[in-house]
């Protein structure tokens, strides 16, 4: 049979073109947050032919699910994302997540009996801006696990997720609206707010941490040249090292959409996304086991610098790592000068250096549950 690292890797191995089809299934098919009807179904399948039992709906959130194999007292969990970007498909490489947990899972289903191991699939809709985990996490997921796990493509390999925390916000401004021409004292102007807002952040930047971020987008803002925008809306983040610093600085950036409002007699309506992202804090043990791991499969961590930068990404995978032991490396998918978010990384996303991603992440972390497993019992 071999020792339980060489099992699970044969049955990683075993599942390979079955793993890069989902992964490739999901990729042609994005769905958005809280929209991935289809990827939620997909993605468990694999599961349920194995023996897995599969909880569709889970905790009645419509595009989450949980499967379960083995009834051991270590309980390794497995988080697997599958949600796209608005407008740039799978170009955060959500597809590779979902396959490499799912293989992960599979490879240490068939030693669970004997290492003591309950092996748990999490699918965790909306990570893109949705709060997904921080759903599940509040209805009662993750209670007891003892580690949960993922790995995140990017361009290079990083095994420290060090993300920042992060607010989402939903900003409308109302008005009124009137000729532009003919009337235009009788207009208030939606988008002028935006445009006073967006100037106060603009200066505000001077003074804040230089690991502050406060970036957004306009997603409306009038019809029609000649009316005076009586509505404009937008979707804006606010990022921080910590909570307790976020907490600090959101109401900062509030106040300057509370000036856009102000200027111009608009009223403002501010409406979170989710609840906050928090910081990511890292299990060093596991850390320490996925690094060794990794390396033995032949992948090379990049040195800190531009490449790296993906490790800092905001994720709700934080605010599982502060209730239960956590990690979320970054694994390299060749793609460089392309990077997460764009339309080049997405179609990086499949193919030759993202199918060895897909397999190698699989393996590194089913291999880093082995390894916890072992240092749980003794």
């Amino acid at each position: 049979m071999g020792t339980p690292k060489e099992v699970v890797r044969h049955e990683v191995d075993r599942h390979a073109e079955e793993l890069i089809a989902l992964s490739e299934r999901v990729h042609a098919d994005p769905e958005t947050a809280w929209e991935e009807h289809r990827a939620a179904a997909a993605v468990p399948e694999l599961l349920d032919r194995a023996g897995f039992a599969v909880t569709s709906s889970y905790l009645g959130l419509d595009t989450a699910f949980h499967a379960r194999s083995g009834s051991g007292p270590v309980r390794v969990a497995l988080c697997a994302e599958y949600d796209a970007l608005p407008g740039l498909g799978h170009a955060c490489g959500h597809n590779l997540i979902a396959a490499s947990s799912v293989g992960a899972a599979l490879g240490l289903a068939t030693v669970a009996d004997d290492l003591g191991l309950t092996v748990e699939v999490y699918g965790t809709p909306a990570e893109e801006g949705g709060g997904g985990k921080i759903e599940m996490l509040e209805r009662g997921a993750f209670a007891g696990v003892d580690l949960a796990m993922m790995v995140h493509p990017a361009p290079v390999d990083v095994a420290e997720a060090r993300p920042f925390a992060v607010s989402h916000s939903r900003i409308s401004y109302s008005g009124r609206s009137a000729h532009a021409a003919a009337y235009p004292e009788a207009g208030v102007n939606a988008a002028d707010a935006f445009t006073v807002a967006q100037v106060a952040i603009g200066l505000l930047r001077q003074q804040l941490p230089s690991s502050a971020r406060v970036h957004g987008v306009v997603t409306h803002a009038g019809d029609a040249p000649n009316a005076i925008p009586e509505r404009a809306s937008g979707r804006w983040y606010v990022r921080a090292e910590t909570l307790a610093e976020l907490a600090e600085l959101e109401p900062r950036v509030m106040r300057a959409f509370e000036a856009g409002a102000l200027a111009t007699g608009c009223e403002l309506t501010i409406e979170p996304e989710s609840r906050p992202y928090a910081e990511f804090r890292n299990d060093e043990s596991a850390l320490a086991h996925y690094r060794a791991n990794a390396l033995a499969l032949g992948r090379r961590f990049a040195p800190p610098g531009q490449a790296a930068r993906m490790n800092r990404a905001s994720t709700d995978m934080g605010n599982v790592s502060q209730v239960v032991p956590a990690i979320h490396p970054c694994i390299g998918i060749g793609s460089l000068p392309a990077t997460n978010h764009q339309r080049e990384f997405a179609a990086h996303c499949v193919g030759g250096d993202a199918q060895r991603a897909l397999l190698d992440g699989a393996v590194a972390l089913a291999w880093t549950g082995v390894d916890r497993t072992a240092a749980a019992v003794t």
